[in-house]
């Protein structure tokens, strides 16, 4: 079996969800929904004070925001130049880290003024970013999450993620959640939750019956793409690509 089908088939069979003897699957409860603005074309969510923090992608398109909870309305905003596709964001010290599609380049934003900082370069492509607190950790679409030096921008080291020993890819959105890398499958209403020192695919959380219209919009890509947690609350939130509402949701075992 070559890794092509090995991968399709685990997505097709996996996805959605189906527990196996290893790796078992969690269902959801929503425990509040919030506004949203549907033009937003959510690559990165992150919770930091209070606050909302996204990153909207598409060329000519792409931000950088501070939302408020409760309205939706967007607080700040600041656009990444025209020539970019916006991707993942997360929060590390006292800035915003964002990265890029395929432009290889991120950019570094003061957290209270998202005066544009700094950039930094980086191979690859630039799908989901976030932090543990020590390294940002980077996916790009494959199998491989890369983790860098939060001030240095270099690699420090990389974990391969599989589950039930087949590598998946399709990684995209990231947040880390006591502990744990939880990152949305690209075109899936299904979120991995990561091992961060082995890769190793810990559960799947089918969120199929969330949004029901994930995936009918626009070229279909209205897709789940945004994880935020409120470490201190211990709050979990997910939303799409231009979706209208931003859930607050609570994981709970498959019965």
């Amino acid at each position: 079996m070559n890794k092509i089908y090995a991968q399709a088939l685990l997505l097709a069979t996996l996805l959605p969800v189906v527990a196996s003897a290893t790796v078992p699957t969690y269902d959801f409860k929503v425990v509040h929904s919030y506004p949203h603005d549907p033009q937003a074309f959510t690559q990165g969510l992150l919770y930091r004070d209070g606050f909302l923090y996204e990153s909207t992608g598409l060329n000519g398109k792409s931000s950088i925001r501070k939302v408020d909870l409760a309205t939706g309305k967007v607080l700040q905003s600041q656009n990444i130049p025209p020539q970019y596709f916006g991707e993942g964001m997360t929060a590390s010290g006292d800035t915003l880290v964002s990265i890029t599609w395929q432009s290889q380049t991120g950019f570094v934003f003061d957290l209270k003024t998202f005066e544009m900082k700094s950039q930094f370069a980086y191979p690859g492509e630039g799908w989901g970013l976030a932090s543990n607190g020590k390294e940002l950790v980077l996916s790009d679409g494959s199998a491989t999450l890369r983790f860098l030096d939060p001030a240095t921008f270099l690699e420090v080291r990389r974990v391969k993620v599989t589950a039930d020993g087949i590598a998946v890819d399709q990684l995209n959105e990231l947040e880390v959640v006591e502990g744990e890398i939880f990152a949305n499958i690209w075109h899936t209403n299904t979120i991995a939750r990561i091992d961060q020192r082995t890769g190793k695919i810990t559960g799947w959380i089918d969120f199929g019956k969330l949004y029901p219209d994930a995936g009918k919009g626009p070229n279909g890509e209205n897709v789940m793409n945004g994880i935020a947690y409120d470490a201190e609350k211990k709050r979990l939130f997910v939303t799409g690509k231009l979706w209208p509402k931003i859930y607050e949701v609570k994981i709970v075992p498959r019965k």
